[in-house]
């Protein structure tokens, strides 16, 4: 299987290292440096209740914080590391660029941290980012891992602490590691086994600045690979990220595609996951991997989720046998086009966590005719391109949320003859009225779908509560019978 790395042990005895943030990965961040000597300032922008509470446990252990100013950098500062929501452009990144103080994010610091139990070399990481799919994507990875006999875990941006996974006592033959554009600007030296970028288009620009930053900071996976860059075939952008790559010599370019593949490509042919990358002669050959069926669901863009880990899956040498294993064995997390009922011939299917255009597209794509909730906060989004490639599968649609004008005046150009309800209202108690509509709207064999192509906080805390306001809407229809 794979090869491991060494890591680099850091002297962290007194040194000053200034913390950019509270929350997940902050706190965590400076108790672990804090632990290894390190004299530790955390630095918030917020002075609310919650980060007062957080200060004075820290402050306790002997942590220094500053609240209410995340803008000046602490004196003496020889390092910063900072949680992945702050941005770039911050007046605290200005001023340590100029004091010559380097950075580093949650992952970085990971990376440099991590150790194996009795002194093993640590685990190497198979590692996939992506606008969408990166979750699915390292869930499944993980689970062929798994269905492998190796000793893994889901980290990363999928809510399992880096931190947690390479300093604590369970030992791990390899890691399936989810990053986001966030965390990859702030990782100049993470190297991984594999990397896979899933797909790209725009997303967090406010963030990034431009897609070409929001790019290439998502190339930075492919930094240093040591086997195999993954792309997608049909995403040019991935395909030139690789090429811009500095990798390993004898590391190979790796792609996937929802059509035939080619030679160091894996695709589909009649229904069947294959590999014609990871097997002898590869202009000839061919390794049955998975039958379609076996991914669920068998939507075109987690069929290519299911590529890309079974790629990095092939490339740290797991068997075919654990490929089609892992991937019967995996259901995905709630929220990703899980199917909440059937009433009255009507299909409800919940793709909240579909929150760019991008991942709605992908949604839109797996149904017809569709009855279509949509709308929120569209992050600076654009919904022209979307309307156009998905008008002919749409028999209504329903608008809710602060943005939803964008999308109306969207479909108004481009779909002028699909039926739209446009609720004036963004309180929670919408989602029951949208759905109450959407089911009006529809017509049996129809689905009706939540692919918002938005965010969610102008009416919901986050994507879940969404989508468990449209699953409750749906039941309390099914109960009531009144579609």
């Amino acid at each position: 299987m794979g090869s491991r790395e060494v890591t680099e042990q850091l002297d962290w005895n007194g040194k000053k290292v200034t913390v950019a943030g509270l929350g997940i990965s902050g706190i965590p961040a400076a108790r672990v440096l804090h632990a290894r000597g390190a004299l530790v300032t955390v630095v918030n922008d917020g002075d609310d209740e919650r980060s007062r509470a957080q200060a004075a446990e820290l402050e306790a252990e002997g942590i220094t914080v500053r609240l209410g100013d995340g803008a000046t950098l602490p004196a003496g500062t020889e390092l910063i590391v900072t949680t992945p929501g702050w941005r770039p452009d911050k007046p605290l990144f200005t001023a340590a660029a100029e004091a010559g103080v380097e950075v580093w994010g949650d992952v970085e610091l990971a990376w440099r941290l991590r150790e194996s139990p009795a002194g093993r070399p640590a685990a190497p990481w198979l590692a996939v980012t992506g606008t969408n799919g990166k979750t699915t994507t390292v869930r499944m990875l993980a689970s062929i891992l798994e269905a492998a006999g190796l000793r893994t875990a889901a980290v990363g941006n999928i809510g399992v602490s880096l931190l947690d996974a390479v300093l604590g006592e369970q030992e791990y033959d390899v890691l399936a590691v989810e990053l986001s554009s966030y965390q990859l600007h702030w990782a100049p030296s993470v190297r991984a086994h594999s990397a896979a970028v899933l797909n790209l288009a725009p997303d967090h620009l406010d963030w990034h600045g431009t897609m070409e930053a929001y790019a290439a900071d998502k190339g930075r996976v492919y930094e240093g690979n040591q086997v195999a860059c993954v792309y997608n075939v049909a995403d040019q952008v991935t395909e030139d990220l690789v090429r811009e790559a500095d990798v390993e010599e004898g590391c190979r370019a790796i792609g996937f595609t929802l059509g035939t593949p080619g030679p160091s490509q894996l695709g589909v042919v009649e229904g069947i996951l294959v590999d014609r990358a990871f097997v002898e002669n590869r202009q000839k050959n061919a390794q049955e991997l998975a039958e379609v069926a076996d991914v669920q669901p068998p939507a075109p863009h987690n069929i290519a989720n299911a590529l890309a880990a079974a790629a990095l899956a092939r490339a740290f040498g797991v068997e075919a046998k654990a490929v089609r294993d892992g991937l019967k064995a995996f259901r995905p997390d709630p929220h990703r086009i899980e199917l909440v009922e059937e009433v009255q011939g009507v299909t409800y299917v919940d793709d909240s966590k579909a929150t760019n255009t991008h991942a709605a597209e992908a949604s839109l794509a797996a149904y017809e005719p569709i009855v279509w909730i949509a709308g929120g906060l569209a992050k600076g989004a654009t919904f022209d391109e979307l309307v156009q490639r998905s008008a002919k599968r749409l028999r209504g649609a329903v608008l809710i949320g602060a943005d939803r004008a964008l999308i109306r005046e969207a479909l108004a150009r481009h779909a002028p003859e699909v039926p739209v309800v446009d609720l004036d209202r963004t309180d929670t108690g919408a989602m029951s009225e949208a759905v109450r509509e959407a089911a009006r709207l529809a017509q049996p064999g129809d689905t009706v779908l939540l692919a918002p192509a938005c965010a969610s906080m102008d009416m919901f805390t986050n994507y879940n509560k969404r989508g468990e306001a449209f699953a409750d809407a749906v039941r309390a229809l099914a109960a009531t019978g009144d579609a």
